[in-house]
């Protein structure tokens, strides 16, 4: 026996229709959101940039240039600038201007740049000028690692910093012999991109890892057919791509859009041996454990002293040290650590301890040697 559905069945039916499609919605952001792009796990082999090195002459530089008889290579430099524009000086003549300071032009040449594209460009001293504020860069060619010039540079210096000195007292604010020229550079010649050429384009991935080359190449191969990706190892995904150039730019931009999904990273834990910082991943756990740990101070105190001889005894004052070494060390009680499979628990545990970062610099080392800290300890 059938029934006919009522207007308020139909209405229900509907909604609960709309809301399955919501949730759907919903679930799938939260799937892309936890995907990672192809772009920002991996780069085509050979679209890269290329470093570009120059050495020019700042001009204008009110009185803070390089003291040519601490930077003589400035004297020279000038002097050979000079002779191009057809000025000679006479023998025996030695330049000492203060407005004039050496510096090396540094910038990276982009993929596919162009000749006429602008490019950012980085100044810093070489001598021991004072200053570049409000210096301009002379035209300078920018030399890559085959020696060949790719652009020239020339503009106005920004540097983001003042300074002032007076009577022996000097107060500077951030960095003065250093500075930025934007748009300072004009690209002469551009560098050949190897992406059109063969059958197959190779992508490397940004940290070698077997599980996210496979899913890089299954996710290729979901969206352009079996064969088309193949991973070759933990870093080198290899992808069958169009000859003809247009096809092949589409094929790119269709496949570095594609979402992969991520694995759990790895435990790790990076150390900052010089500031003392520690970072921790989510996949840090910690096994149960006991930790004592006490500081160790050395204190040495000197303290100067007069000794005066007697009255008559021809004997001369002098001055002596008096040294005190005092040798101090706190009592580090022995604290049980919980298991804690969260990195929040591991976080909560490490600050029970009470250590500073660079104590628990040592302290996360020996939990590693004892087999209590799952995770791997990378120190930079």
């Amino acid at each position: 026996m059938q029934t006919t559905p009522t207007p308020q069945h139909r209405n229900a039916l509907r909604l609960t229709l709309a809301l399955v499609c919501v949730l759907m919605g919903w679930m799938g952001l939260a799937a892309n959101a936890q995907a990672a792009r192809i772009k920002e796990v991996a780069t085509v082999q050979g679209v890269r940039s290329n470093a570009l090195t120059g050495y020019g002459l700042v001009v204008g530089l009110d009185g803070t240039g390089d003291q040519t008889t601490q930077s003589p290579f400035t004297g020279q430099s000038l002097t050979a600038m000079l002779q191009q524009f057809g000025v000679t000086l006479p023998p025996g003549v030695t330049m000492q201007p203060k407005n004039v300071a050496a510096v090396v032009v540094t910038t990276q040449l982009p993929a596919f740049a162009q000749p006429g594209q602008q490019l950012d460009i980085n100044v810093a001293s070489i001598g021991n000028a004072k200053s570049l504020r409000g210096g301009t860069l002379i035209t300078t060619p920018l030399r890559g690692a085959d020696g060949q010039v790719y652009a020239m540079a020339q503009g106005n210096l920004i540097v983001a910093g003042a300074g002032a000195s007076a009577g022996g007292s000097k107060v500077q604010i951030n960095h003065l012999s250093a500075g930025r020229i934007p748009a300072g550079a004009l690209v002469e010649r551009s560098v050949v991109t190897p992406l059109q050429n063969g059958e197959f384009i190779q992508l490397d991935l940004n940290s070698a890892d077997f599980n996210t080359a496979r899913a890089v190449a299954q996710a290729i191969n979901r969206a352009k057919g079996t064969g088309v990706a193949q991973a070759m190892d933990g870093r080198v995904v290899r992808v069958r791509a169009p000859i003809d150039p247009n096809e092949r730019v589409n094929f790119l931009a269709d496949m570095e859009n594609l979402a992969v999904s991520m694995a759990e990273p790895a435990a790790r834990i990076i150390i900052n041996a010089r500031t003392g910082s520690v970072v921790l991943n989510q996949a840090v756990s910690l096994a149960a454990c006991a930790v004592a740990h006490g500081n160790l101070s050395v204190t040495i105190t000197s303290t100067p002293q007069v000794s005066q001889p007697n009255a008559l005894s021809g004997g001369q004052t002098t001055v002596t040290e008096k040294t005190d070494i005092a040798i101090k060390q706190e009592p580090g009680a022995l604290i049980q650590l919980p298991a804690g499979a969260k990195l929040a628990d591991v976080v909560k545990a490490l600050n029970s301890l009470g250590a500073t970062p660079q104590d628990l610099l040592a302290i996360l080392q020996a939990m590693k040697s004892a087999g209590a800290l799952n995770a791997e300890l990378e120190v930079i």
